[in-house]
C-alpha cells in the first residue's frame, strides 16, 4: 500500500539539505512544481550551487524558503529543521581526494553534520522522515572481488556479481576518510529510528549524474568528461579507464527518494542500493567513447596513476528497493548522456546560460 508523504505547507515546509546542489536542487524543483513548500538549506560553498538557488527561486517564487546556513552549526539546524514536515539530507564533502587532504573537516560536515540534523529532528519532536544520501563507498574498496579484465572494463569473475551487482548484504567496509566518514553517518541515521524512533532511511547511492550538475575532477566525473570534451579539453584518466559504475540518472533518483518518502512507513529503519544496475554498468572508457560520439570528434585523454579509494567494479543490485517501492531506473545511460550534453550546451534553456555551460 502505498502511503501518503508528510503535507507540507509553509509552516510546515519539506526541508532539503544541501538543496542547491546537483540532487538537492532537481529534487527540490520536482516537490515545488507538484506544489509542496521546500525550504532549501545550502552554505554555497559548492561551485555552481548559486546559479542552482536562482533557478529554483526563478522557477518557484515564494514557495522556495533558503536558509544559507551550514550544517556544521547545530543552533542553526535546530532553526532551520524546528518546523519541518520531512528531511532530505544531501549536504556533505562528496570527494574522497578532499577527504585525504582534510580528513577533519571531512568528519566535521559529514559525521558530525549529519548528527547535529539528526539531534535537530529529535529535538523539534515533530517526528519528521530523515531520508540520508549515503554511498557505495560505505562497502569499501572491495579487494576481496575476484575481478577480469576484459578489453574495455573490469568485471567480476563471480556470474551471480556480473549478473546481478553488489547487494546490502554485502559487510560494510569503510575506507578512506570520507568512506569513514560518510559511513558513520550511515550508521547514526538508521540507529536514529531504533534509539529514538524517528522515521529514517538510507540510500546508498553509486554514480547519479544529469542536468544542473558541475561536474569536476574530484566528484561528478561524467558531468566533468562531457563538460571537458564540449570545451575542447583534455581528460585525465587515471589507472587504466576499466574502471566500472552503475550511472543513474538524476530524473530517476529524485523517483527513488520521493518514493522513499512516501512509502516511508514500509522502509523506516533500512539502507537501500540506488543505481542504474548491471543494465546501465559502464566504464570511464566506454562513456568516453559515447562522448566522442555526441560531440563528434576525438577527445585528447591523458593516463595518471590510480588515486587511492578508487574501486576497480561498484554495480549496485537494486533489487530491494524494486521489490519494495516498484522503482526502476528508466534512463538508458547513453540517452542519459546526451540529456545532459543537452543541459551543458544550453539545448533546454535558450536564456543563458550557467557558469559551466558550453558552446557546442
Amino acid at each position: 500500500m502505498t502511503i501518503k508523504p508528510p503535507t507540507s505547507s509553509p509552516d510546515h515546509p519539506i526541508v532539503i539539505t544541501g538543496g542547491a546542489g546537483f540532487i538537492g536542487s532537481n529534487l527540490a524543483d520536482a516537490l515545488l512544481g507538484d506544489g509542496d513548500t521546500v525550504r532549501v538549506i545550502d552554505n554555497l560553498s559548492r561551485n555552481g550551487v548559486q546559479q542552482n538557488l536562482s533557478w529554483l527561486q526563478e522557477r518557484h517564487g515564494e514557495r522556495l524558503q533558503v536558509s544559507l546556513t551550514d550544517i556544521r552549526d547545530p543552533q542553526a539546524m535546530n532553526a532551520a529543521l524546528a518546523d519541518a514536515s520531512a528531511v532530505f539530507h544531501f549536504a556533505a564533502q562528496t570527494a574522497v581526494t578532499t577527504s585525504l587532504s582534510d580528513p577533519v573537516d571531512d568528519f566535521e560536515v559529514n559525521a558530525r553534520g549529519t548528527l547535529n540534523v539528526l539531534e535537530a529532528v529529535r529535538k523539534a519532536g515533530r517526528k519528521a522522515p530523515i531520508i540520508f544520501s549515503s554511498t557505495n563507498k560505505v562497502y569499501g574498496g572491495l579487494g576481496d572481488l575476484r575481478l577480469v579484465e576484459l578489453d574495455e572494463r573490469h568485471v567480476p569473475g563471480d556470474e551471480l556479481v556480473r549478473t546481478r551487482g553488489i547487494n546490502e548484504d554485502r559487510k560494510l567496509d569503510f575506507c578512506t576518510p570520507y568512506g569513514c566518514s560518510k559511513g558513520v553517518a550511515d550508521q547514526y541515521v538508521l540507529d536514529y529510528a531504533q534509539s529514538y524512533d524517528l522515521p529514517t532511511a538510507v540510500l546508498r547511492m553509486s554514480c547519479i549524474y544529469g542536468p544542473r550538475q558541475f561536474g569536476t575532477e574530484d566528484q561528478g566525473w561524467v558531468a566533468h568528461f562531457l563538460i571537458r570534451a564540449l570545451k575542447g579539453e583534455p581528460i585525465t584518466i587515471y589507472g587504466d579507464g576499466k574502471q566500472v559504475r552503475d550511472v543513474l540518472h538524476v530524473r530517476d533518483a529524485v523517483a527513488a527518494y520521493r518514493s522513499v518518502l512516501a512509502n516511508m512507513g514500509k522502509v523506516r529503519g533500512r539502507a537501500f542500493n540506488l543505481g542504474g544496475g548491471t543494465r546501465n554498468a559502464v566504464s570511464l572508457n566506454m562513456v568516453l567513447r559515447e562522448i566522442e560520439q555526441i560531440v563528434g570528434k576525438s577527445v585528447s585523454v591523458s593516463r595518471d596513476d590510480w588515486r587511492e579509494g578508487d574501486q576497480l567494479y561498484f554495480v549496485a543490485e537494486t533489487s530491494r528497493l524494486e521489490a519494495e517501492l516498484g522503482w526502476h531506473a528508466q534512463t538508458a545511460w547513453r540517452d542519459g548522456l546526451r540529456d545532459l550534453a543537452n543541459w551543458l550546451t544550453g539545448g533546454e534553456n535558450p536564456a543563458r546560460l550557467a557558469q559551466h555551460r558550453v558552446s557546442a
